[in-house]
């Protein structure tokens, strides 16, 4: 067992095998060490996140040696069959790159007897693990594909998988399935579970209804559209007139479904929800919405509300009588009051990336998995808002409306284009996949492209030079952390913010302190990133 920092506040456990991966998170499951929060296995590795006001990183580390590395023999795997209509797109090339007839790969394949691994890159999505060990390597696609349908049962590398919704993959697509993998409204939402075992039944093609398949494949807005009419006998709402850009619905995010290859999701910046909140008198994590910019959105009933993140000029409108438009400067990080029918409008940020708005009772859309945030990577939650999207405004008030200081961060001294901003890292898990270790990273200033979204900022400089024992390596999947920075083989790092993959196959070098996270959901195009190195939690 080696047990490595993964930021300030989690440890990633290296392990020989998945199988003792598996047996050491049935351990945590079964019987879980106070102050560590939920595990996510990987391949061979096992990430456990620790509340270190709780437990020490050297505490937890001692008692993760202490726990057994194989499954108790009464342990009985639960079996799972998946009917499967063998007619995928990539069934006769991969046969005869493997030099086998599509019979027999159906043969091998439905002989073989899988087990759920690991879950990660979407919701339900497992890697299942073969028992036979002659089962080879499979190849993924040179250019993966932008839209692999719900069902599609793959091959890649040594694992088989199922893409539980739409989304785009470079697996080798061998069949299909109307097998519900993943459904959002079941309990639990995903049909298997690490350690369960998997069959895959062949099964004539009118016996798989593509209609059928996958029950919440494509995610759906669940939020009212432009038809709908608020009902004002039941409360307030605001019309979204304009939704201006990267305009979503969050709250603090999803907690306890990594398992289920969920991830948190939440607010790019939380620290600026929080303060949002507070000033409305809402509990901090209640839903607000998160913006870009070029918000503009209208009262129905009165509307106490107040902004907070990024600096941008914000102005409240009304129609005037005898025509045109009356306006008035919104404030920012204190309450005011949006009449019914007055509009809010946003402009573009001068400092920083996203603005908050919380209303006071909080959005009150639908939960989903615990929480009412929008998961871009995912799928998981309210769709991205539009024009025309009716929000209700709940009841969930905590406090009276603060008047005074709610801990906002100044948006003057949020980061602006070509300015530098220091983050703090903690070096790990993986620097020894690179020639100098952490030392290119934080000798130079790193440039924030225009790819970046709440998935991942893409950084440009000079780049990590992998080791030579490492130039064409690849990391068995692990699982990852918000705030880790991961470096793909370009030697161009991505930092990962809160809707990154719960599971991720390029090494990460550092991981930026859980203090300076909220500095990531700010961080502009063309804005600049120093990181400086600060002591390792022992281990």
């Amino acid at each position: 067992m080696r047990i490595l920092p993964a930021g300030d506040t989690a440890l990633l456990v290296e392990l020989d095998t998945l199988a003792q991966a598996t047996a050491l998170l049935a351990s945590l499951v079964a019987d879980p060490i106070p102050g560590a929060g939920e595990p996510v296995p990987g391949a061979r590795t096992l990430l456990v996140p620790f509340r270190p006001h709780a437990v020490s990183a050297s505490g937890l580390a001692a008692a993760l040696r202490s726990r057994p590395l194989v499954r108790p023999d009464d342990d009985v795997a639960r079996v799972v069959d998946i009917p499967t209509v063998y007619d995928g797109e990539d069934l006769t090339s991969l046969a005869a790159l493997l030099g086998w007839s599509p019979e027999e790969l159906v043969r091998r394949h439905t002989a073989a007897t899988w087990t759920v691994g690991f879950m990660g890159f979407a919701p339900g999505f497992s890697y299942l693990t073969c028992t036979d060990p002659a089962w080879p390597q499979v190849p993924r696609l040179g250019s993966p594909r932008t839209r692999v349908p719900a069902g599609a049962v793959a091959l890649a590398g040594p694992y088989a998988g199922v893409y539980p919704r739409v989304s785009p993959g470079g697996w080798q697509l061998v069949g299909q399935t109307d097998a519900a993998i993943w459904d959002a409204t079941r309990t639990p939402p995903v049909l298997w579970a690490p350690g369960d075992v998997v069959r895959f039944q062949p099964v004539p093609p009118d016996a798989v209804n593509a209609t059928r398949r996958a029950p919440g494949a494509e995610p759906a807005p669940i939020v009212p559209g432009a038809d709908a009419t608020p009902d004002l006998d039941a409360g307030r709402a605001v019309l979204v007139v304009d939704a201006g850009r990267g305009t979503l619905i969050q709250d603090l995010g999803r907690t306890g479904v990594a398992h289920l290859g969920v991830g948190q999701s939440g607010a790019a910046d939380p620290r600026s929800l929080r303060a949002a909140n507070r000033a409305v008198g809402n509990p901090p994590g209640a839903a607000a919405i998160e913006t870009e910019g070029l918000l503009r959105i209208r009262a129905s009933g009165d509307v106490v509300v107040a902004l907070t993140g990024a600096l941008v000029t914000a102005h409240v409108r009304r129609d005037a009588a005898g025509g045109g438009v009356r306006e008035r400067p919104a404030p920012s990080s204190v309450p005011f009051l949006l009449h019914d029918g007055e509009e809010l409008a946003l402009g573009e940020p001068t400092r920083g990336r996203r603005t908050y708005v919380a209303m006071r009772g909080g959005v009150d859309v639908p939960v989903t998995l615990g929480s009412r945030s929008t998961d871009t990577l995912g799928g998981v939650g309210p769709a991205p808002l539009t024009a025309g999207t009716v929000l209700p405004v709940g009841a969930d008030v905590a406090a009276a409306v603060e008047t005074g200081d709610v801990g906002a961060p100044d948006p003057a001294s949020l980061p602006t284009p070509g300015q530098t901003t220091t983050l703090r890292i903690v070096v790990g898990p993986h620097p020894d996949w690179f020639d100098d270790g952490a030392a290119t990273l934080t000798a130079q200033e790193w440039e924030v492209t225009a790819l970046a979204d709440r998935v991942g900022i893409r950084l440009a400089g000079r780049p990590l030079r992998r080791t030579a024992a490492r130039a064409d390596a690849e990391l068995p999947s692990e699982g990852m952390v918000t705030g880790a920075v991961q470096v793909p083989p370009n030697g161009q790092p991505i930092l990962f913010l809160p809707d990154h993959p719960v599971t991720g196959g390029y090494p990460p070098v550092a991981v930026v302190v859980t203090a300076d996270l909220p500095l990531l959901g700010q961080l502009p195009t063309s804005a600049r990133v120093r990181f400086a190195r600060t002591d390792e939690p022992g281990a």
